[in-house]
C-alpha cells in the first residue's frame, strides 16, 4: 500500500507543469556534523517529514478545493494525528507531488519555507553531535545563520516583524476562525520545532539529551489528546518558549517566529473570500517580500522579547518547551 502511494506520487510530480517543479536550491552547509540529529533522535527527526506533508497538504486542500476543505481536512487531521505522526515517514515527503496546484501558485513561498527548515535541521544537529565541544556550538550556529542569510532571496529577515501583520490584514485570523483543529495542529508542529532546541542546550551528557527529547515529545503528544483543548491558543513565540536558544541565538530565533507568522498568512490568504482566487499569487508574493525587508513593519528587540507576555502568557502557547530551562 506504501509503495503504491509513493508511485502515484512519483507519477503526479513527474506529470506537474514545469512551475511546480521551479527549484532555487543550495545545498546544506558543509560539516561531519550533518545528520546528527536525525542518528541520535529518529523519533524526533522523522517527526518533520510527517509535518511537512501536514503544511503542503492544508495548502493544497485550501487552494484547489475551498468549498471543500473543511470536510477534507478533518479526514487529513485525523489522518496525521492517528497514523502519519505516529509512523512518520523516514525520509523527506515530495511536497510538489503533495500539493501541485499550491506548487505552480506559490513556487517561491515553498523554496523560502524550504531554507529556513534547512537552517533549523542544521542546527538540531550542531547541538547533537556529541563530537562538537560545547564552547563551538554557538558560533557554528551563527556562521550557519550567516550563510541561511547570504541566500537573501529565500530569507526571512532576522529582525522581527509586528504581529500586526498576521493578526490585523483584511485576510488576517480566517483559517484559525473556520479551521481551529487544523491551526492548533500546526501550532503544536511550530511549539516543537523551537522547543527541542532546549533540552539539546540545556544538557551535557547524550543520555541526559535523549531523556529531554523524550520529555518535549511526551508535551507535543499530550497536546494531540482532546484535540484541539491542550492545543496553543496562539502562536507560539520562540523567546517564551524555548528562552534558552533565544536569548543564545535571537537571529535564528527571529527567522523561525517570522516563518511561522508566514506559515498563518499563507493559510490565511488562501482560505479568506477577502482575496480573490486570481490575486492569491501575487498577495502571497507581497507577503513573502515583506518578511525579507528589515525596515518595515518591525519591532525592537525588547518588544520581541515581551510578545509571550503580551499575547497572554507562554501557556496560552503550549508552555515552556523545557521547564528546566528558564535562563542562558
Amino acid at each position: 500500500m506504501r509503495t503504491g502511494l509513493f508511485l502515484a506520487l512519483l507519477a503526479v510530480a513527474s506529470a506537474a507543469p514545469a512551475a511546480a517543479q521551479r527549484r532555487t536550491d543550495q545545498f546544506y552547509y558543509p560539516g561531519a556534523f550533518n545528520w546528527s540529529f536525525l542518528r541520535n533522535f529518529p523519533e524526533a527527526a522523522r517527526l518533520f517529514n510527517a509535518f511537512d506533508y501536514g503544511h503542503a497538504v492544508l495548502y493544497e486542500r485550501l487552494y484547489v478545493d475551498p468549498a471543500g476543505a473543511a470536510a477534507r481536512l478533518e479526514k487529513e487531521f485525523h489522518f496525521l494525528t492517528t497514523d502519519l505522526l505516529i509512523r512518520p515517514p523516514r525520509f523527506a515527503v515530495a511536497e510538489e507531488a503533495i500539493m501541485p496546484g499550491y506548487g505552480r501558485l506559490a513556487w517561491r513561498a515553498k523554496a523560502m519555507f524550504d531554507w529556513a527548515h534547512l537552517l533549523h535541521r542544521q542546527i538540531y544537529d550542531v547541538y547533537a553531535d556529541s563530537r562538537i565541544p560545547s564552547v563551538e556550538k554557538p558560533p557554528l550556529v551563527e556562521r550557519l545563520t550567516d550563510y541561511y542569510l547570504a541566500n537573501d532571496e529565500l530569507a526571512f529577515t532576522p529582525v522581527p516583524k509586528t504581529m500586526e501583520l498576521m493578526d490585523e490584514q483584511p485576510f488576517s485570523q480566517e483559517f484559525r476562525r473556520e479551521h481551529p483543529k487544523f491551526n492548533g495542529l500546526i501550532w503544536a508542529y511550530h511549539w516543537l520545532q523551537v522547543g527541542l532546541y532546549e533540552p539539546l542546550l540545556a544538557e551535557e551528557t547524550p543520555a541526559d539529551r535523549k531523556a529531554g527529547i523524550q520529555q518535549t515529545l511526551a508535551r507535543f503528544w499530550a497536546m494531540l489528546d482532546s484535540a484541539p483543548g491542550r492545543m496553543p491558543e496562539v502562536m507560539p513565540m520562540t523567546a517564551a518558549v524555548a528562552p534558552r536558544f533565544a536569548a543564545r541565538h535571537p537571529r535564528a530565533a527571529i527567522i523561525f517566529d517570522n516563518l511561522h507568522m508566514m506559515h498563518d498568512i499563507i493559510s490565511d490568504v488562501l482560505a479568506s473570500d477577502r482575496v480573490p482566487r486570481a490575486a492569491k499569487s501575487a498577495e502571497i508574493e507581497r507577503q513573502l517580500a515583506e518578511f525579507r525587508d528589515p525596515s518595515r513593519n518591525v519591532m525592537e528587540l525588547e518588544h520581541w522579547r515581551m510578545m509571550g507576555d503580551m499575547m497572554g502568557g507562554v501557556e496560552k502557547m503550549g508552555g515552556v518547551a523545557y521547564p528546566k530551562v528558564l535562563s542562558p
